[in-house]
């Protein structure tokens, strides 16, 4: 929900910041593997990724993790592309609008829940890793 004097909705830098600020607080032994994953800001997902996943609609992905869980890597990789976090800006603010969930808290859950994919983390444990950086 926009809190009231709010007019303009957060720009990419906002979300950033909050991902990076989540990221932040995340325990060390997290943090460590996460320095080559790269976090991209942008508005919504393309037709290509929304039709890979078997998404209609593009307000119904707030973020992706493209790339091999840390467990799955192997030194023999390829020229790998680089693990990615992907956040939708305009996705995040949609479901920010619908809901009562404070844009930060948001933002941390999804982040966290992309972080998750990163790790191979189960939706408990994902859960788990999202209360540690609270």
């Amino acid at each position: 929900m926009m809190s009231e004097g709010q007019t303009l909705p957060p720009d990419a830098d906002r979300i950033e910041a909050i991902a990076r600020a989540t990221i932040a607080r995340l325990p060390a032994a997290f943090a460590e593997h996460l320095g080559d994953v790269v976090l991209r800001i942008e508005e919504m997902a393309d037709d290509e990724v929304l039709a890979e996943l078997g998404i209609e609609h593009p307000l119904d992905l707030t973020g992706l993790y493209t790339g091999r869980p840390v467990g799955e890597k192997s030194v023999s990789d390829i020229a790998a592309m680089p693990d990615m976090i992907h956040l939708y800006r305009r996705a995040i603010i949609d479901e920010w609008i619908d809901t009562d969930v404070a844009l930060e808290a948001l933002v941390a859950h999804v982040v966290i829940h992309e972080i998750g994919h990163h790790f191979g983390l189960s939706d408990a444990d994902m859960h788990a890793l999202e209360e540690l950086a609270g």
